[in-house]
């Protein structure tokens, strides 16, 4: 390991920097700065405009553990213990998946829906389905304030940190949880029913990123044999709790999306709308009831 850290600010960055690049980590600039300025309650213009600017021993400490940790494969998002999601900071905890900028594409695709839908009825209902840290649910509750939402997880942990995210983001007043295993504990009709579900082949999860396979929670990754059985649960009983002008978005793996569309129009729904993420990848299908 690299020589005791310095305790200015400026050398402190560059150091870490340097510790993360000589481990060979993804990135080392920007996960250097995130831990420094997180653990040292500084930011990137003080780094700029006050580079000998003294951090503390206990910062520079909680520093170095976080670069061991960092360097160990720990993804920085979990050391940090959040991440930011549509501009909005999101605590994590270990049985939430880690929201990543491609689940934004799901928000962006229905946010025109749920804004028209609030403006014409007063209200728009969203059920999220698998909530995780509430991302897509606090998101669309940010964007539209008469839109309300209840956040469904079959993790009680997981539920604890989506309220805990409504409250610091001062949106619990319109975000309840809810502990259920899909549908089986939901009741009332929804505007929108949301969910990124886990869509990856059992046997392909061995396969993914370390920081992936390793750190997020394998029952948000797991989409059974093929990776659709969560869209097979979804398809078969979302229609007991969707408005008759509702819509449902899913997430989709990017090879996903004809096999999907295949097992929602067998339940009697037309797609919509197909959006591609940052990568250009299918990745978030829109469908409605067809009569």
């Amino acid at each position: 390991m690299a020589d005791t850290l310095p305790d200015a600010l400026g050398p402190l960055l560059r150091a870490a920097r340097q510790r993360l690049t000589e481990a060979g980590v993804n990135d080392p600039a920007l996960d250097a700065r995130l831990i420094v300025e997180h653990f040292s309650a500084t930011t990137r213009t003080q780094a700029i405009a006050d580079p000998e600017r003294k951090v503390g021993p206990d910062a520079v400490a909680a520093i170095d553990a976080a670069l061991r940790r960092r360097i160990s494969g720990e993804p920085v998002h979990r050391i940090l213990g959040y991440r930011e999601f549509h501009g909005l900071r999101l605590s994590l905890s270990p049985e939430t998946l880690e929201p990543r900028p491609d689940t934004e594409t799901l928000v962006e695709a229905v946010l025109p829906f749920v804004k028209a839908t609030a403006e014409r009825q007063g209200e728009c209902r969203i059920l999220d389905l698998g909530t995780g840290t509430g991302a897509i649910a606090l998101a669309l509750l940010d964007a539209v304030p008469g839109a309300v939402a209840t956040g469904v997880d079959i993790s009680q942990d997981a539920l604890t940190t989506a309220l805990r995210n409504a409250g610091d983001l001062g949106l619990a007043g319109r975000f309840k949880s809810l502990q259920s295993d899909w549908f089986e504990k939901v009741s009332g009709r929804y505007h929108v029913i949301a969910a990124n579900p886990p869509y990856i082949p059992t046997q392909d999860i061995e396969n993914l990123q370390d920081e992936v396979r390793d750190f997020d929670p394998r029952k948000a990754l797991d989409g059974g044999a093929d990776g659709l059985s969560p869209y097979r649960i979804i398809a078969a009983e979302a229609a007991g709790f969707l408005d008759l002008k509702g819509i449902i978005a899913v997430e989709i793996g990017h090879t996903q999306r004809d096999e999907v569309t295949d097992i929602f129009s067998t339940a009697g729904y037309g797609r919509t709308a197909v959006s591609g993420d940052l990568g250009g990848n299918d990745r978030v299908l829109v469908f409605e009831h067809r009569f």
